[in-house]
């Protein structure tokens, strides 16, 4: 039986936020309201099936999958769930939803529950969802899995979003054999992108640029000291970076010193301290690396502070990133010795190379989604052609054994070893005839329209009227 794969989703390329909150599946209750009409144990009506379902639940305080309703078994009409398989994606930027069916009405189905998981029609859904098909929706996914549809081309947040995704679909028995293979395939795309190209290298955030600035100049930087002059969100970013480049010191200042506190309480597996704003100065003794982000309209540290910092210092190189508007740092501490001085528009030139350069890998990236893509299409075609290839295989073994009977009958007079040599040869042969249709019919799978040879084949050789006889 022919299964297709579709992939409804709305992401950050045709829907504002507004738009996702009101249709994002995060919510456990709401995606398993979602999802559990797909079980096939459901009747009816899918909707009314699940609502009768959360009512025994209630009352009963038992779970779905270990006790269904007992009112199902009154039930007379079966309602057969146009979809197999069904796995949700729901983050900030996208919710996507990847299924397997028979036809189109599995993609209507699942766009129906979906509204009416969140209290929507399907209309108001429509408008603002993209849906994919077959080979576009596996090339659709690998570009997911891939980082390469992402608001940040290249981030790895994603593809850790869709393993979890998938852990979940797979404890929730929603996936099968084809949504199975469809995600460890896609897992080993977004590895060979990751591995043969730079698409997920290089700085592309002002926080992470800032960073990796500071490894240019210091190389290993677990022996040096960071300071952190403000305690906000972009503050917050520069130290899990720092952290993960090797930085083992912080020094977080702030004019409200329970909130450096607070920050420093993130990050227990190093050597963090709060420090309040007045003794900034002085601070700057033990700082090889200082990224400033305040909301000062005014500089807060000039070059001559600088300059008597230096001198307590012997000399050891300084690294100011300043990412604050109004600036921080006044730009004459560039022109002393020692002294490294970055604003926010050189971060955002690095930035901008960096992601010139990953726009760059990307088409390379794309190349290795498209074969791949061809590949599991190829291997997806081929679950349609294997049980034609069974069934002709033993159709020729019925006819075989049956002529190979009626001659045995006429020829009483041989013996076993005979026998069997004309069962060995009848075999050899059936193997024969049937090697080049076989042949012809895995070549022609190997093309998009392969799948017509499937019809020719089993109307040549009366392979559907075999098996109603049989039934």
């Amino acid at each position: 039986m022919k299964k297709e794969i579709f992939i409804l989703g709305l992401n950050h390329h045709c829907a504002d936020v507004s738009i996702r909150e009101s249709f994002a599946l995060s919510d456990p209750e709401v995606k398993a309201k979602c999802l559990l009409p797909v079980k096939p144990c459901m009747k009816r009506n899918p909707q009314e099936c699940w609502e009768k379902q959360k009512e025994y639940q209630t009352q009963s305080n038992k779970k779905h999958a270990e006790e269904p309703c007992p009112s199902f078994d009154k039930c007379q009409q079966t309602y057969t769930c146009p979809v197999q398989e069904c796995l949700i994606l729901s983050t900030c930027n996208r919710v996507e939803l990847a299924i397997v069916g028979k036809n189109e009405s599995a993609a209507d189905y699942m766009l129906e529950l979906w509204a009416k998981a969140r209290n929507k029609t399907a209309s108001e859904l429509k408008s603002h969802v993209y849906i994919h098909k077959g080979f576009d929706a596996v090339k659709h996914l690998f570009s997911v899995a891939s980082s390469l549809d992402s608001l940040v081309l290249g981030e790895p947040q994603i593809l850790g979003q869709l393993k979890d995704a998938y852990r979940k679909a797979v404890d929730d028995k929603q996936t099968k054999i084809i949504l199975n293979r469809l995600l460890h395939k896609a897992f080993f795309v977004a590895k060979r992108v990751r591995t043969e190209t730079a698409v997920a290298s290089s700085a592309v955030s002002i926080s992470y640029a800032a960073v990796e600035l500071a490894k240019r100049i210091f190389g290993n930087m677990e022996s040096y000291t960071a300071m952190l002059i403000g305690a906000g969100e972009m503050a917050e970013l520069s130290a899990t970076h720092l952290i993960n480049a090797g930085i083992s010191n912080l020094i977080v200042v702030n004019r409200t010193l329970e909130r450096a506190e607070e920050l420093i309480k993130n990050f227990p597996q190093i050597n963090a301290k709060a420090i309040d704003f007045n003794q900034l100065i002085p601070a700057l003794q033990e700082a090889d690396i200082i990224i400033s982000s305040t909301g000062a309209h005014e500089p807060i540290i000039n070059a001559d502070q600088v300059k008597e910092v230096l001198k307590k210092r012997k000399q050891r190189p300084m690294f100011f990133i300043d990412i604050a508007v109004p600036r921080d740092i006044d730009t004459n501490v560039n022109e002393l010795d020692n002294v490294y001085l970055y604003d926010i528009d050189d971060l955002k030139d690095v930035v901008e190379e960096n992601l010139a350069q990953r726009r760059s890998e990307a088409e390379r990236a794309k190349k290795i989604v498209e074969e791949e893509t061809h590949k599991f299409c190829t291997w997806l075609r081929s679950l349609d052609l294997q049980p034609t290839i069974v069934e002709l295989l033993n159709r020729s073994d019925e006819i075989a054994t049956e002529e190979l009977n009626k001659t045995l009958k006429k020829l009483p007079q041989l013996d076993e070893q005979s026998r069997e040599a004309l069962q060995i040869m009848l075999a050899a042969v059936v193997k024969k005839i049937n090697h080049e249709p076989i042949t012809f019919l895995k070549q022609k799978f190997e093309e998009e329209s392969g799948t017509q040879y499937i019809d020719i084949t089993r109307q040549m050789f009366k392979l559907d009227s075999q098996l109603k006889a049989k039934k």
